[in-house]
């Protein structure tokens, strides 16, 4: 039973609309991000539908995450991007899931795991040419990191199976000309060279991330992984996105209680908000627990009858409150956008100096979400 109180609207169409916009931009074979459920979007829907519209490879930040896109049906090759306990090799093997390498004693650990009961655990070599948080490291010319990933690449109980990187700032944040983005690239395709002229001529490498993928053309190599753009939303708020995305998550609430308080009035936690004049004042079901954020109390704003009501107050665990003082008609049960369609995740986001990821993403698991399919919802 879906309960009218807080949830989130995932536009399914819109999703198709991405992906499908994506794959024409690409002349790579596409790896879609679904690590976080999707970005807060629900991998067992997001996932099996990407896959039906020809996405070859996905992408997850751990193992939980992969063994439950199988679980959802998801038959496709899987990167773990991130860490996996080298006990856990057994359960990479069982689910056909490949994963990351990125420093010779954890790839010497899974060895050791893996050939211990006879597996052969495809991996693709992380290297780091200037993100900095795991990786063999290729961030110079030197290329330092280089002969611990051959050793690596050659440990019993594992396949090489590709080698990546990360692209720090190739939506320019950061990197106004994109020299630091060269040099990552130059330093990765040298690296990658070295590496198939090794004896790995067949290694998929992949480095565009979404902003990579929207400006980097000349680098999609084997694979590209568009996230956040999957989601309809831009690497960077300054960032004019070349792509006709549209937002794939609206996240919703209603109104509780209007009520009309006199000039003088507290209002919530902390006594932070006194009303300037007589005002009328809407309750809405949604708080910090859904992953409305605090930081938004007494400075962001929501949508309510296609108008922009001014939040009053702290935001609370599960309510806030609204200053509806000059929008007519105000009840008990009236829809509510947090973000969405008229006020942007990155708008709301900019207000708190974050970032759209971090807002999806925040919506919490006591949120339903609600897909929908021309306009109805399909299931939920």
């Amino acid at each position: 039973m879906f309960l009218r109180r807080t949830w989130a609207e995932i536009d399914l169409d819109a999703l198709i609309e991405n992906f499908r916009a994506i794959r024409a931009a690409c002349s790579s074979g596409l790896m879609a991000v679904v690590k976080a459920d999707a970005y807060g979007h629900g991998a067992a829907v997001i996932a099996p539908i990407l896959q039906s519209e020809g996405a070859e490879w996905f992408a997850v930040s751990n193992l939980q995450e992969a063994i439950d896109l199988r679980a959802s049906g998801v038959d496709r090759p899987i990167l773990v991007l991130g860490y996996t306990p080298p006990e856990a090799a057994p359960l990479l093997s069982e689910y056909g899931i490949s994963q990351a390498l990125f420093d010779f004693d954890y790839a010497a650990a899974l060895s050791l795991e893996a050939d211990a009961q006879s597996l052969s655990i495809p991996v693709h070599l992380k290297l780091d040419t200037g993100m900095g948080r795991i990786g063999f490291d290729c961030r110079t010319d030197e290329l330092l990191g280089l002969a611990d990933a051959f050793s690596a690449a050659e440990l019993p109980g594992l396949r090489l199976e590709g080698a990546f990187k990360h692209f720090a700032a190739a939506d320019r944040s950061g990197d106004p000309g994109g020299d630091f983005t060269e040099n990552q690239y130059r330093h990765f395709i040298a690296a990658t060279s070295a590496i198939r002229a090794k004896g790995y001529a067949g290694i998929l490498c992949h480095c565009c991330n979404s902003a990579g993928l929207m400006l980097e053309k000349d680098k999609q190599l084997d694979l590209c992984r568009p996230g956040i753009i999957l989601y309809g939303l831009s690497p960077d708020a300054d960032l004019e996105p070349n792509l006709p995305l549209k937002p794939v998550m609206a996240f919703k609430s209603v109104v509780s209680m209007v009520k009309d308080v006199p000039k003088g009035t507290s209002l919530s936690y902390g006594r932070t908000f006194i009303a300037p004049d007589n005002m009328r004042i809407a309750t809405v079901s949604a708080g910090y627990a859904d992953g409305f954020f605090r930081l938004l109390s007494n400075c962001g704003e929501v949508l309510v009858h296609d108008a922009r009501a001014r939040i009053v107050g702290r935001i609370c665990m599960d309510q806030f409150l609204i200053d509806v003082t000059s929008i007519p008609g105000v009840a008990r049960g009236d829809e509510v956008t947090l973000f969405g369609p008229g006020l942007s995740a990155d708008e709301q986001a900019g207000r708190i100096g974050t970032i759209s990821y971090e807002l999806v993403c925040a919506v919490s698991k006591r949120v339903p979400r609600v897909y929908l399919r021309g306009g109805k919802i399909v299931s939920k």
